[in-house]
């Protein structure tokens, strides 16, 4: 599993010219899914996630999570996270779930989310065409993925 999180202002998805969700400060987390992924990948990232000190203190240092800011969570599904660039100039995306096992994924990691933030967390809807909009506060966007714990 592999995210990129962004520390934002706000951020919003808009699909079929409607917003779906948005939120002020807090974090945007792309989120994308290989066919390897199990709870223990989505509990793992959604705790570093919660906890993850990317929001200032009163001495202007990255010593806050979300959580303790009190922000929102929007989280969007993308496969494009698990590209292969390895040969030609077209990225391939054999790594990335299809969607029968990766629907599954996306909303046990939107729950678990949720458990771990202790409120509801807004969303995209997996496959659609989605518009996102945010302001990247700093900018801060941080790469994790699960399977290299870093």
């Amino acid at each position: 599993m592999r995210v990129v999180i962004q520390r934002v202002s706000r951020a919003s998805v808009t699909i079929d010219g409607k917003v779906k969700d948005s939120i002020g400060e807090g974090l945007l987390v792309l989120a994308g899914f290989e066919d390897t992924d199990a709870q223990e990948d989505i509990n793992w990232i959604s705790s570093k996630l919660v906890q993850l000190r990317v929001f200032n203190d009163d001495q202007g240092v990255m010593n806050r999570s979300v959580k303790e800011v009190d922000g929102g969570i929007l989280v969007i599904s993308q496969f494009t996270l698990h590209a292969s660039t390895k040969k030609g100039n077209r990225p391939s995306y054999i790594r990335a779930s299809k969607p029968d096992t990766a629907i599954p994924l996306y909303e046990n990691f939107v729950r678990q989310v949720e458990v771990d933030l202790g409120k509801p967390v807004g969303t995209g809807i997996f496959g659609a065409d989605m518009k996102v909009e945010l302001v990247n506060d700093g900018p801060v966007t941080i790469c994790i993925d699960s399977k290299n714990k870093e």
